[in-house]
């Protein structure tokens, strides 16, 4: 699997959020200190690099969620 491509049957409700997300990936990726290859293959990663990554971007997702629901209270 090259750069941009994915095995991956998800399909995002709104397209354009696909830049938000690879932006939220790399900051994570660098708050955990954790090297995101620059080509874009993963196949070298080590699987607890990844889910740190994935589990990360979840927990971050399920907060902004929480917030925007709550009214943007606790920003």
């Amino acid at each position: 699997m090259g750069a941009g491509q994915s095995r991956s049957s998800n399909s995002l409700v709104v397209p354009q959020a696909n830049q938000a997300l690879d932006q939220l990936k790399y900051e994570v990726a660098q708050e955990l200190g954790i090297q995101i290859p620059q080509d874009g293959y993963y196949g070298y990663m080590a699987t607890r690099d990844t889910g740190a990554i994935g589990g990360h971007i979840t927990r971050r997702l399920v907060q902004i969620a929480e917030q925007t629901l709550a009214g943007g209270q606790n920003r």
